[in-house]
């Protein structure tokens, strides 16, 4: 066999190459290099731009079906919602059209009878919209700030209200701003009639009460008739809140054995926290005096017992409501 036929290669397992070892710290160094260099120098940072050229249509490609799943999952997911929503719009609005009606039945009724009986209508306050610009900066108290002030006629002592319920109660009253303490103040107070029995009370605020502020019925007998879920709406014993208006609902009664009143907490009804929209109130007091001014008649020559006498009845027409 001629010679320059021969493989002078050598076989395969007399080859040596770099050990393990001096290949990982070769690799590592290199790694090393690479990452200073990159880092200070920025020497991959066209390679890496030009991969990502090259892989962003593959990204693109492999999110869509994600995207469209999600998509689709989402608009089913809001089609259902709203179906959920208009279901539950159109029962509500069936309830109020109910309501609706046997309010204006009542209404009628009310009328006929009070022409029957010849009695006075209910004293009527009016108000003005105002708008929640911020809470008070004080910490230790529940106070928010409305765009309305003494300019707008807001006089101390307003009831405040919002779309649900009774707010509060202006405080004090700037040239441009009121501040109003809402009714889960610590000094807050107002008196409450129960709508199913009709009793009187009083509800006292408690700003650390339900995690966010709620009130407590104090002065109820043990075995006072109050229920979980009763409402409470404002009496007009006070001379301020026009009678009728909603306060809080009962959420819990606790009777105590050691004491003679129960604890009665209620939740009120207005938006403590986040209201935006309110409505403010003239006080009671304010409207019946101006009635009964209207109604008195001018003092004649040499007497002077008739104004005293219309000072006299001011407080039994405004305890009564503005009734005879």
């Amino acid at each position: 066999m001629p010679l320059g036929t021969l493989d002078r290669k050598a076989p395969s397992l007399f080859k040596h190459g770099p050990s393990p070892l001096a290949r990982l710290t070769l690799y590592s160094a290199l790694a090393l290099f690479l990452m200073v260099a990159d880092a200070r120098f920025h020497v991959t940072e066209p390679i890496r731009g030009a991969i990502g050229t090259v892989l962003m249509p593959i990204q693109w490609a492999m999110l869509k079906p994600v995207e469209f799943a999600q998509y689709g999952a989402g608009y089913f997911q809001a089609l259902e919602d709203a179906q959920k929503g208009r279901d539950e719009a159109q029962s509500r609005m069936a309830a109020m059209s109910q309501q609706a009606n046997q309010v204006d039945l009542l209404l009628q009724e009310n009328t006929q009878l009070r022409q029957l009986l010849e009695l006075r209508e209910r004293v009527k306050a009016e108000g003005m919209a105002a708008q929640v610009v911020y809470d008070a900066a004080d910490p230790y108290t529940r106070r928010v700030v409305i765009d309305r002030g003494q300019i707008a006629g807001v006089v101390p002592g307003s009831p405040v209200i919002d779309a649900s319920g009774v707010l509060g109660q202006v405080t004090r009253v700037f040239p441009l701003s009121s501040e109003v303490t809402l009714l889960i103040d610590r000094d807050q107070a107002i008196p409450v009639r129960n709508m199913r029995t009709g009793a009187r009370g009083v509800a006292y605020g408690d700003p650390v009460m339900l995690h966010g502020g709620g009130m407590e019925l104090r002065f109820m007998p043990s075995n006072a008739d109050v229920q979980e879920g009763d409402l409470l709406s404002t009496s007009g014993m006070d001379g301020v809140y026009q009678p009728g208006l909603p306060v809080a609902r009962v959420i819990k009664v606790e009777k105590r054995a050691d004491s003679s009143f129960s604890r009665i907490y209620c939740q009120p009804l207005a938006q403590m926290s986040g209201a935006q929209y309110v409505s403010v109130l003239k006080p009671l007091t304010d409207g019946v005096r101006a009635e009964v001014e209207a109604e008195v008649p001018a003092p004649k020559s040499g007497k002077a017992e008739k104004p005293a006498k219309a000072t006299k009845d001011l407080p039994g027409r405004a305890q009564n409501g503005g009734r005879p």
